[in-house]
């Protein structure tokens, strides 16, 4: 005769007494791991020229499409985010306003640098460079986030602030 267990919240010598039951006790396993790691050096390094920047997305010259990309940075230029805005064609990235300061705002950034690639390899910026280097200069004053930078890697950089252009 089989006896049915109306609720479990019947004492457990209870249950034992009216099935045949083994209980087993399950035991979590787990192990507490400490890593000590040294953060990578441009994390603490504070990005003063544009120079240092080129140097650290050097990687995008040898790419095929365009890449834009901006550098969140803390109120002392040291990397917050890097965050890839879009990818486009061979000549043509496009570039939103909304999209560059979306992620911007979530991380907190007091600056941004802009970065794209030109696969040609020219650096000169062309006047799509220079209306989108300008939208977004004035949409980070609304918002209170300082464009700092906007560089075009190639062979070479060019930097609209060395120049400048912003």
């Amino acid at each position: 005769m089989t006896e049915v267990i109306t609720s479990l919240s019947e004492p457990l010598s209870l249950i034992r007494r009216k099935l045949p039951l083994r209980l087993k006790v399950i035991r979590p396993v787990f192990e507490t791991l400490k890593v000590k790691e040294l953060p990578a050096g441009y994390l603490d390094e504070a990005f003063t020229s544009p120079r240092k920047v080129a140097e650290m997305l050097a990687f995008l010259k040898a790419e095929s499409k365009e890449y834009f990309m901006a550098l969140h940075l803390d109120n002392k230029n040291r990397l917050l985010c890097l965050d890839r805005v879009s990818v486009g064609s061979l000549s043509a990235s496009i570039v939103h306003p909304r999209e560059v300061f979306k992620s911007a705002l979530l991380s907190s950034a007091a600056g941004l640098v802009l970065v794209h690639n030109h696969p040609s390899g020219q650096t000169e910026p062309s006047h799509e460079d220079e209306e989108v280097t300008t939208r977004l200069v004035k949409a980070g004053e609304m918002l209170g986030i300082h464009v700092l930078d906007h560089i075009i890697l190639g062979d070479g950089f060019f930097s609209f602030a060395e120049q400048g252009l912003l």
